[in-house]
């Protein structure tokens, strides 16, 4: 079983509520001093390296190193195969900031798009124009007709004398 198929049983294991905001507590934890490094270091440090390593690095267990990988994957470059993850594969966290930003937006990862290591990487006015471009995206559109807006058949009447009649 790959280390991702482990995480996944890990993730959706039934447990007690107590017990189950503990686990997700720590990973989220983790999670956050693992993307203040990771932000703190862009400029001078591309993370790669044995998962093993890269676990150990950021003091987490392989597998829920594999769980943070499947979190970050997305805003990679490069993504990484995580079905064939295992404690010696190589892995390269060469991340597209950007996108990493607008996944965090997409996820309402507050606790993560709100980290001060965002000021060195992106000015106020960029983070706030991806945060447009985001909600640009998630704008809710209605494909209804309106009873009295023209047919979209082309027939020229209006959609309550043509299509949608009753």
């Amino acid at each position: 079983m790959s280390l991702f198929e482990q995480w996944n049983e890990l993730a959706d294991m039934e447990r007690p509520e107590e017990e189950n905001n503990k686990f997700w507590n720590k990973y989220l934890e983790q999670e956050t001093a693992n993307y203040k490094y990771l932000l703190a270091h862009y400029e001078d440090e591309v993370v790669s390296g044995k998962l093993s390593d890269l676990a150990e690095k950021f003091e987490m267990e392989h597998t829920t190193f594999a769980g943070f990988l499947d979190g970050i994957n997305t805003s990679l470059k490069e993504s990484i195969d995580l079905e064939k993850l295992g404690e010696d594969s190589e892995v390269k966290l060469d991340i597209d900031f950007e996108k990493l930003y607008y996944n965090m937006l997409d996820a309402k990862a507050h606790w993560l798009y709100n980290l001060p290591e965002w000021d060195a990487i992106f000015s106020k006015e960029k983070r706030d124009q991806i945060t447009k471009e985001f909600n640009r995206d998630h704008i809710a559109v209605s494909n209804k007709v309106g009873r009295n807006e023209a047919c979209p058949c082309g027939s020229g009447k209006k959609y309550k004398k043509c299509c949608g009649k009753a």
